[in-house]
């Protein structure tokens, strides 16, 4: 399929974000523009100060450019009001952090039923469903009922990454996903944003960690606020078989 015949997800035209500290403008971004296409799973990448957390914050609509334009989905965010971005996201985007961000002492199910609260398509039934067809979807079918005290990291994770599905939305965007976790869960972790990948989720996965570009099908390198690289990876990396590959008595 050519780019043409591809639905666009995500498309930055020119953005730019500039924070007054001072005396002083600081440019984040400095006119920054790609497209991100329907089932790709996309890395960006680049050191402390590169602008990666103020690009995040954009095409996660926490945040808006001071200028140049950003659509998502078709829709044209910059000019949004806060509460017009809120529903936005949360219909739009799925979020996977780094430090989960799931509710103390609340059950898998009811972590993961948090984004449904707010669309008033869903009742309470239709929520609780959703949600386990999404925890099963990451192979916590036999953890529903479990609290987050209950869980390892990885299976917190697991949640978090069932929450962001819950939507079934436009695109998911992780940040530093795996950062908290030891190699084996990162790549049990990386396993499962492939499968999602193949079954045609398109995924931003946000990360000071190269290795992880190895997995993806695009990487895109900022640097002092701009692009300083996108490219195709043409050698996409198998997590399975680099999972399977770790020493079997590695710490859990």
């Amino acid at each position: 399929m050519s780019e043409q015949e591809k639905k666009v997800v995500i498309d930055l035209n020119n953005i730019r974000r500039n924070f007054i500290v001072g005396d002083e403008t600081v440019h984040a971004l400095r006119g920054v523009s790609f497209k991100i296409y329907e089932g790709e799973f996309v890395t960006i990448m680049g050191k402390s100060g590169s602008g990666k957390s103020t690009l995040l914050n954009t095409l996660g609509c926490l945040d808006t450019p001071t200028s140049g334009e950003y659509y998502l989905d078709g829709v044209s965010v910059r000019k949004m009001s806060k509460n017009e971005r809120a529903i936005l996201r949360n219909r739009k985007i799925g979020f996977v952090f780094q430090s989960y961000n799931l509710l103390a002492k609340t059950t898998a199910i009811e972590n993961v039923e948090l984004p449904l609260m707010y669309n008033t398509k869903y009742n309470s039934k239709q929520r609780r469903d959703a949600a386990i067809q999404a925890l099963q979807m990451v192979g916590l079918g036999d953890r529903l009922e479990h609290k987050s005290n209950q869980m390892s990291g990885g299976q917190m994770q697991r949640v978090a990454i069932a929450r962001a599905l819950v939507n079934n939305p436009a695109v998911i965007l992780a940040d530093e996903a795996t950062g908290n976790l030891d190699s084996r869960t990162s790549f049990e972790i990386l396993v499962l944003f492939q499968k999602l990948w193949k079954e045609g989720k398109t995924i931003i996965f946000v990360t000071h960690n190269p290795e992880i570009a190895q997995y993806s099908s695009r990487n895109i390198f900022l640097a002092d606020g701009k692009v300083k690289d996108d490219t195709i990876n043409t050698n996409i990396l198998s997590a399975e078989e680099a999972l399977a590959a770790l020493p079997k008595n590695e710490e859990e």
